[in-house]
C-alpha cells in the first residue's frame, strides 16, 4: 500500500487505488449506497438475476465451483446459491480479510449444502487456486459492472488473470453497466444522503490506519464527473483548502481545489464491450432489463 500510495500521490494528477475503499467500514458503505434509491445498478442486476437464474443454471452446467472476485456482502450471489442446484463450491475473494471471513461464516451456515471457502487475495494480480479446490467447472462470477472500475490499460490484465483461472471449459458470468442519460448517472455517484461521500473519503481513514499517514478527510469535498471523451464516471476527492498531508515520512502538498481521483466507473455499449473483451473471450449470452441500464454477460473463453 505504501508505494501505491506515494506513487499516485506523486504523480500528476494525484490518484489513489480504489481497492483501498475497502476495509471493514468502506464494505459496509458499500452495502449502505448499494441500497440507494438513486444507485440503479444492483437492483436491476438482482432483477436480472432473478428473472433468468433458470437460464443461467443451465448455460452454466452440471457441476460447478463458482468463484467470486471481490464478493463483499455476495448478497447477489445469494440468488444463485438459493435457486442453482449445480453449485457445489462457492469461493468468495476479497481484500478486506476480516470482513469475508465474517461473510463466509454467514454463508455457511444459510448454505450448509454447499462449501464456502473464503480466499483473502488481491485478485487483480496473477494467482492460483489452493491446491483442494474442487475439480468442477470454474465459473468466475463478477457482477456490479466492477470491471468498468479498471482502467483501461488494466482491463487487459484483469481478463488475462480470469482466462488462466478459469480454463479452457470454464465461463465467466459478468454484470456490465451500460451507457445511459447522464443524469442517471451522476445521480446514482453523487447520493443526497452523502453515503458515497462517506464512503470515498473512508479510503482515506484506510490509509491512515495502515500506513500511518496523517489525512484529514474533513479537509476533502467528494465529487463524480461524467467523462464524455473516455466514457465514465469519475470520483475525486478535491481539496478544501492549501495543506500538507504526512506518508510514512514523505511530505505531500495539496493546493486548494487540487482533486486526488480515487476511481473510475466506465460505462459500455453491448458492442463496445464484446470488442473490449474479444481478445480473451467470446460473449456467448446477454440478458437486460427493460430500460436497457444493466446487462448481465455469459462469456467463454476463446
Amino acid at each position: 500500500m505504501l508505494k501505491e500510495v506515494i506513487a499516485g500521490l506523486t504523480s500528476t494528477p494525484k490518484t489513489l487505488p480504489s481497492k483501498y475503499f475497502y476495509d471493514q467500514r468502506g464494505s459496509e458503505l458499500f452495502d449502505e449506497i448499494t441500497e440507494l434509491a438513486e444507485y440503479y445498478p444492483t437492483r436491476t442486476e438482482r432483477a436480472i438475476l432473478k428473472k433468468y437464474v433458470d437460464e443461467i443454471e443451465s448455460q452454466l452446467g452440471q457441476n460447478i465451483l463458482l468463484i467470486e472476485p471481490g464478493s463483499g456482502s455476495s448478497e447477489k450471489t445469494k440468488i444463485l446459491l438459493k435457486r442453482m442446484s449445480n453449485i457445489g463450491c462457492y469461493m468468495p475473494m476479497d481484500i478486506s480479510g476480516d470482513y469475508l471471513l465474517k461473510v463466509a461464516e454467514q454463508l455457511q451456515q444459510e448454505f450448509p449444502h454447499i462449501e464456502i471457502k473464503p480466499l483473502s487475495i488481491d485478485y487483480t494480480q496473477p494467482f492460483k487456486l489452493p491446491d483442494d479446490s474442487p475439480n468442477a467447472r470454474r465459473v468466475v462470477f463478477y457482477p456490479g459492472s466492477t470491471i468498468g472500475n479498471f482502467k483501461r490499460d488494466k482491463v487487459d490484465q484483469f481478463l488475462k488473470v480470469i482466462y488462466h483461472l478459469v480454463k479452457d471449459d470454464g465461463a465467466f458470468l459478468i454484470g456490465v453497466d451500460l451507457k445511459k442519460d447522464i443524469s442517471v448517472l451522476e445521480a446514482a455517484y453523487n447520493d443526497k444522503k452523502g453515503v458515497t461521500a462517506a464512503f470515498n473519503k473512508n479510503i482515506l481513514s484506510h490509509i491512515n490506519s495502515v500506513i500511518h499517514s496523517n489525512f484529514d478527510a474533513t479537509l476533502f469535498e467528494h465529487k463524480s464527473i461524467w467523462n464524455e471523451d473516455k466514457g465514465r464516471v469519475e470520483m475525486h476527492l478535491f481539496a478544501k483548502e492549501s495543506h500538507e498531508v504526512q506518508v510514512n515520512g514523505t511530505t505531500i502538498s495539496f493546493n486548494e481545489g487540487e482533486s486526488v481521483h480515487t476511481e473510475n466507473s466506465h460505462k459500455y455499449t453491448l458492442e463496445g464491450f464484446a470488442q473490449l473483451v474479444s481478445k480473451w473471450f467470446e460473449v456467448k449470452k446477454v440478458w437486460t432489463d427493460e430500460n436497457q441500464y444493466f446487462s448481465l454477460q455469459y462469456l467463454v473463453p476463446k
